[in-house]
């Protein structure tokens, strides 16, 4: 895997370029639909990766499944989350399907199954365990390893879903820009938070700068990053210590993953915050 170059502002990846963890300043985007599908190692599954860290397990890209596929008996040992595309999947909880977002808790331990063809965008922030009775590990889940498995809290569901588009719009204290607050992290012990940002058409928002990494991908519409056009489907990675600023020239709706709270470099006239830190 090749070095990442550190470039501002936000520059295409190079094509088939993963983007590793440890660099400042860098905003990158990256278009899947110019990148090519890689095997998972487990028949029916391929993915689409933007990064990917095996020691950390830490992942961020698209994931497809055929149908009937399993997942394997798992146990989550970080926060994973998933928005579903297309498809779902269903475990003894129940079902995850087309438009919602299913959070994984450290300590989720479970088996899914895909009963219709599945896209979903993960993003996956520690290991995961499998049974060594399981088989050989596979790359479905990034960190994957063998390990005894007990459900450390047998009464908690191993999903939280959450039906996205249902989820209230709040004001963002910018013009045009509302935010639907998905997962806060509380809990985790990690002061992140998990949003979907509506930009409406001609609205921006000013100049900001990452105190953590920041992790955006475009759902619908067309996103501007600095001036550069980011299209539906599109990653955007921002490194700690970047400056950017986003807008939308014909509407934009992204999820968006903060791993911190951003700065303002140009304050807007009133108070605001993109994505809901105190």
């Amino acid at each position: 895997m090749s070095e990442t170059v550190l470039v501002s502002p936000a520059q295409p990846a190079r094509a088939g370029e993963l983007h590793t963890r440890g660099g400042r300043g860098g905003v990158y985007v990256f278009d899947p639909a110019a990148m090519a599908w890689q095997d998972a190692g487990k028949a029916g599954v391929a993915q689409k990766v933007v990064r990917r860290d095996g020691e950390r397990g830490w992942f961020l890209g698209l994931i497809g499944m055929e149908p009937m596929v399993r997942s394997g008996l798992h146990q989550h040992q970080g926060v994973a989350t998933s928005y579903f595309v297309d498809g779902g999947l269903t475990d003894y909880q129940g079902a995850i399907r087309t438009g919602e977002v299913g959070i994984n808790l450290k300590g989720a331990t479970h088996d899914a199954i895909t009963y219709a063809r599945t896209l979903f965008v993960a993003r996956l922030q520690g290991p995961v365990t499998y049974p060594p009775q399981d088989g050989p590990l596979h790359a479905l889940h990034a960190g994957a390893r063998h390990a005894v498995l007990v459900n450390p809290d047998p009464e908690v569901p191993p999903d939280i879903n959450v039906a996205l588009d249902a989820l209230a719009p709040t004001p963002t204290g910018l013009d045009g820009v509302e935010r639907r607050m998905v997962f806060d992290y509380a809990g985790t012990g990690d002061a992140h938070r998990m949003v979907q940002l509506s930009i409406r058409p001609q609205a921006h928002v000013p100049r900001l700068r990452a105190t953590d990494h920041v992790e955006l991908w475009v759902r619908g519409g067309l996103l501007e990053v600095d001036g550069r056009i980011v299209h539906a489907g599109c990653f955007v990675v921002i490194e700690p210590g970047a400056e950017f600023a986003l807008a939308s020239p014909f509407g934009a709706l992204l999820l968006g993953w903060a791993e911190g709270a951003l700065e303002w470099v140009e304050p807007p006239a009133a108070p605001a915050e993109l994505f809901g830190f105190d």
